[in-house]
């Protein structure tokens, strides 16, 4: 018996709908990263990116549990001497809560140019519309 190597041809992907609100960040984040890889389906080769497509609604209503609001920081970088930057989590979800649910999945992809195609199938909404109707996303439960 030889082993299945899927290949980027004959990948049949599919669209689904996640609402995030009452959902734990972590949570959400990891289990969407698998369907971005691929890893739901019998196919899931780890060279190639056999993932689906994936709507998040609702992500200003995301949870962090414990103090993380507060304790947890967003860091970034300008490059320049002394140019970090810091913000609490609380600031981030009232601001760009789209921003921070994609950064959290972006963590749980892979750090290559796999990881960066993997990313651009994901889209994050702030409510509870999206653009892609014409696609028929599906609904897609969440297990926690």
């Amino acid at each position: 018996m030889k082993t299945f190597m899927a290949k980027a041809e004959t990948i049949e992907r599919k669209w689904y709908v996640v609402d995030a609100a009452g959902k734990p960040l972590g949570r959400l984040a990891s289990q969407v990263a698998a369907i971005l890889r691929g890893k739901n389906k019998p196919t899931f080769t780890p060279h190639v990116d056999t993932g689906d497509h994936v709507i998040i609604l609702n992500s200003d209503q995301v949870l962090l549990t414990g103090n993380k609001l507060d304790q947890k920081k967003y860091y970034h970088h300008s490059g320049y001497t002394g140019g970090m930057k810091e913000t609490a989590y609380r600031d981030l979800i009232a601001k760009k809560s789209d921003f921070a649910v994609e950064e959290a999945i972006r963590g749980m992809l892979p750090h290559n140019s796999l990881g960066r195609q993997m990313i651009k199938k994901l889209r994050v909404y702030k409510g509870s519309e999206h653009e892609q109707q014409a696609q028929k996303p599906e609904a897609l439960e969440l297990r926690y």
